[in-house]
C-alpha cells in the first residue's frame, strides 16, 4: 500500500484520469472529492462490500434455482 501525506486542497492523480481531492479535515474526519470518468465506479469501502454481497447472494440463488431445475 502506497500511503500519502496531503493537506487540505491538495490531490493525487491515479492512471491520469482520476483526480483525488482533499476538500476537508475536520477533527478525526477527511473529506475527499473524487474526479473519475463516468464508466469508472467510485463507492465508499462499506457500499462496495455490500454490493459485493448482493452480488455473490444473486450468483448463488441463480445457482440454487439452475440445480433444482435440472434435478426436475
Amino acid at each position: 500500500m502506497l500511503v500519502l501525506s496531503r493537506k487540505k486542497n491538495e490531490s493525487i492523480i491515479i492512471n491520469n484520469e482520476i483526480t483525488i481531492v482533499v476538500v476537508e479535515i475536520r477533527g478525526d474526519k477527511v473529506r475527499l472529492g473524487v474526479e473519475a470518468p463516468r464508466e469508472v465506479p467510485v463507492h465508499r469501502r462499506e457500499v462496495f462490500d455490500a454490493i459485493q454481497r448482493n452480488s455473490e447472494e444473486q450468483v448463488a440463488e441463480r445457482n440454487q434455482e439452475t440445480e433444482r431445475s435440472e434435478e426436475s
